[in-house]
C-alpha cells in the first residue's frame, strides 16, 4: 500500500489518546466506607491525579452487577452497577467529572459470556423449551459413563482451570452448557440474532449515557466452529481435557458479527474501541479487524508480547530472550504501518504479572531503572498507549514469601488445586507450580494501588482490611513519594512517565504516527530503533535490556544531535553522539537525530 493511499498517519483523537486502565476493586476505596473494596466515587476522587499524569481516557474493568466469580467478568445485569462499586448515578458523576477535565470513559464490555445469575441464563436453564433456551449453547451428553455420570459433549478444557471441562452439566434439563472460562460464566450463543440485538441494545445504552467506547473482553471467542469437534491432544498424560482454542478463537462468523456490530452501533458514534483477542497472531487475520477500511474495531490487544513465556496454557512457563521480544515489537510496528492498521501499545493489564518483574529486574537496586526503561520503550512506540494502574510507579509482583492463601484469583486457586492433586507426593513439582504462581498469577496486577506510605497504602481507611493484601513495599513504592520526589539529578518512575507522555504528545508526528526502523536486530540485549515523522524529524531510542554495561555502536549513517534523556538522569544525557555509546545496566536513552 502506498503512503498516499494509507490513512495510518491521519490524526485521530483515539490514536493519540493515552488510556489508563483502572481495576476498580483495587484502585481507591471510598473514604468512610469500611468495605476494603474500591469504588466508583474512589475513582472519581483521583481524576486530577490521572489528568496530571497525562491521561486522556479512563478504562475501568467491569463495574456492572456481578456475583464476582471472576472479579466482575461474570455480569448479571448489563445496565446496573454492582453495589460494591456504587450506583448508576455514581457513574454519571464520574463521566461528568471526566468531561470537565476533557477526558473520556471507556466501558469494559463482557459479552462472550454472562453470569450464570443473569436473568437471561436463569430463563434459558429453566426448561428445554424456554424462549431463551437458544440464547446459550446447550448440548446433550456425549455419553453416559458406567457409573451413570454424563460425559461432556467434547474434550475442551476450561480456560481458567484446564483440569476441568469447558462444559457444565445441568441436572434439571439433562444437558450441558458451554462455559469456556468457569461454570459461572456461560457462553452466549452469538448465532442467535436475538442475542446480538440484545448486545447492541446494551452498547447503545452506555454510549447514550456518555461512554466514549468499549474495551471488548475476549471478543474473538464469540463464534464457535459448528459441531464442536474434540480438541487435539497437546497436554501431558493425565490431562483429560485439552485446549480447544482452535475451534473458538476467531471462529467462522467472527467478522460477520463484528461488522454487524459496527453497522448497528459503532458507526453511529465517534468511538474508541479495542478488542481483547487472545490466541491470534496471524497478521492478515488481525488486519481484517483493525485495517482502516475493515469496518470492525479501531484496534485490538495483540498478546504476542505478554504471551512470550506461554507454551500451550497460560499457567506454565517457557524460556524467552530479548531478541524474541524485539522481533515481536518490530513485527507489529511494521505490519500496522505497511498495511494501514492500528496498534495498541501495552505490556500490563489485570490479567498479567507486573512488567518490571517480567521483562526487567524488580530488585530494590534496579526496579526503578527497569520500570523507566519500559516507560521509554512504550512512550516511543507507534499506536494507542495503554497504561495499567500502578505501572506508572513501577509496582512489582507480590513476593514469593506470601502464603498461598493471599492469592484470590479463581485461575490461581484452580491451578494450585490441580498442582496439589497431581503432585501431592512430589515436592519438586509442587515447588515448580508455586514458582509459576509467583511469576505469572493474575493476582500480581490486582493488589491495592499504593498511594501513600500510610496504613493500607492509602487505598482504604486505616483500620479497614483491604479485600486483598497490599504489597509489602508500599512504604517506599507509592504515588505520594514519587510525585513529590525532588532529586536534583534523577526522576522518579512517575515523573519519568509524566515527562514521557508529555513528549509523546508534543511529538505525536514521530512517536504516534512516525515510521519505525529497528537497528541491531541480532544484538542479544540492545533494542534500538529510529522513529521518523513524515517531515523527516528523527529520534533514536536505545534500550539496554540487561544488567550489564554495554557499548553500542551508532551506525555510521546515523548522526545524533544530542541525547534528550536517559532513565539515569533528570536532564539531557552526557554521552558520545557517534561511534560507541556506553550504556549502564537497564539504561534507556532517547536521542535527537539529524
Amino acid at each position: 500500500m502506498s503512503a498516499t493511499e494509507s490513512s495510518f498517519s491521519t490524526p485521530q483523537w483515539w490514536k493519540e489518546a493515552v488510556v489508563y486502565q483502572v481495576y476498580p476493586a483495587s484502585f481507591q476505596a471510598q473514604r468512610g466506607v469500611a468495605s476494603g473494596w474500591g469504588t466508583i466515587k474512589g475513582i472519581t476522587s483521583r481524576l486530577d491525579y490521572l489528568k496530571s499524569l497525562g491521561i486522556d481516557v479512563l478504562w475501568s474493568s467491569p463495574i456492572l452487577k456481578s456475583p464476582q466469580a471472576d472479579m466482575g467478568y461474570d455480569i448479571a445485569d448489563y445496565k446496573a452497577i454492582d453495589h460494591r462499586y456504587g450506583t448508576l448515578e455514581d457513574v454519571d458523576e464520574l463521566i461528568a467529572e471526566l468531561r470537565k477535565r476533557d477526558m473520556k470513559f471507556m466501558l469494559d464490555l463482557v459479552v462472550n459470556h454472562s453470569s450464570n445469575e443473569h436473568s437471561w441464563f436463569l430463563e434459558s436453564r429453566s426448561s428445554l423449551d424456554n424462549p431463551k433456551r437458544d440464547w446459550y449453547i446447550w448440548k446433550k451428553p456425549k455419553s453416559i459413563g458406567p457409573d451413570g455420570t454424563p460425559e461432556p459433549p467434547n474434550n475442551w478444557a476450561q480456560i481458567l482451570g484446564e483440569a476441568n471441562s469447558a462444559w457444565t452439566y445441568d441436572e434439571k434439563t439433562g444437558e450441558f452448557y458451554l462455559s469456556l472460562f468457569t461454570p459461572e460464566q456461560p457462553d452466549l450463543n452469538w448465532d442467535n440474532p436475538e442475542v446480538r440485538a440484545a448486545v447492541w441494545d446494551v452498547m447503545h445504552f452506555w454510549m447514550k449515557r456518555g461512554a466514549s467506547g468499549f474495551r471488548m473482553d475476549v471478543i474473538n471467542l464469540i463464534s464457535k466452529v459448528p459441531g464442536y469437534p474434540d480438541a487435539d491432544i497437546v497436554l501431558g498424560p493425565g490431562s483429560k481435557y485439552q485446549p480447544g482454542s482452535k475451534y473458538f478463537v476467531n471462529g467462522p462468523k467472527l467478522h460477520d458479527y463484528l461488522q454487524e456490530m459496527y453497522r448497528e452501533v459503532l458507526s453511529k458514534y465517534d468511538t474508541i474501541t479495542v478488542g481483547e483477542m487472545p490466541g491470534v497472531s496471524d497478521a492478515s487475520e488481525i488486519l481484517r479487524t483493525v485495517g482502516a477500511a475493515a469496518g470492525e474495531l479501531r484496534m485490538i490487544f495483540i498478546f504476542d508480547l505478554v504471551d512470550i513465556d506461554k507454551p500451550n496454557v497460560r499457567m506454565a512457563l517457557k524460556p524467552w530472550d530479548v531478541k524474541e521480544m524485539k522481533s515481536i515489537v518490530t513485527r507489529w510496528q511494521r505490519v500496522m504501518q505497511e498495511n494501514d492498521g492500528w496498534n495498541s501499545v501495552f505490556i500490563e493489564n489485570h490479567d498479567n504479572p507486573r512488567s518490571v518483574s517480567r521483562y526487567a529486574d524488580d530488585s530494590d537496586e534496579w526496579r526503578a531503572k527497569g520500570a523507566k526503561l519500559l516507560t521509554l520503550m512504550q512512550t516511543t512506540l507507534g499506536g494507542t498507549l495503554f497504561v495499567y494502574q500502578g505501572e506508572e510507579i513501577g509496582m512489582r509482583n507480590a513476593p514469593p514469601s506470601w502464603p498461598i492463601e493471599e492469592f484470590k484469583d479463581i485461575e490461581t486457586i484452580n491451578f494450585w488445586k490441580k498442582c496439589q492433586e497431581l503432585y501431592a507426593n512430589d515436592p519438586e513439582k509442587l515447588a515448580y507450580g508455586r514458582k509459576i504462581i509467583d511469576m505469572k498469577a493474575r493476582d500480581h496486577a490486582r493488589t491495592p494501588m499504593q498511594w501513600t506510605a500510610g496504613e493500607n497504602a492509602g487505598f482504604c481507611d486505616p483500620g479497614t482490611k483491604p479485600w486483598m493484601r497490599v504489597i509489602d513495599d508500599y512504604q517506599t513504592v507509592n504515588v505520594e513519594a514519587q510525585v513529590q520526589a525532588d532529586d536534583p539529578h534523577d526522576l522518579s518512575v512517575w515523573q519519568f512517565w509524566q515527562r514521557g507522555l508529555k513528549d509523546r504528545k508534543e511529538h505525536a508526528d514521530v512517536f504516534v504516527y512516525g515510521d519505525f526502523k529497528e537497528l541491531s536486530p541480532d544484538h542479544p540485549a540492545i533494542f534500538a530503533y529510529v522513529r521518523t515523522s513524515g517531515k523527516g524529524d528523527r529520534w533514536l531510542v536505545v534500550l539496554n535490556f540487561s544488567g550489564n554495561e554495554i557499548n553500542w555502536e551508532i551506525p555510521d549513517d546515523l548522526e545524533v544531535d544530542f541525547w534528550a534523556c536517559s532513565n539515569y538522569v533528570k536532564g539531557r544525557a552526557d554521552k558520545p553522539t557517534s561511534k560507541a555509546v556506553p550504556l549502564k545496566p537497564w539504561e534507556g536513552i532517547l536521542g535527537k537525530s539529524k
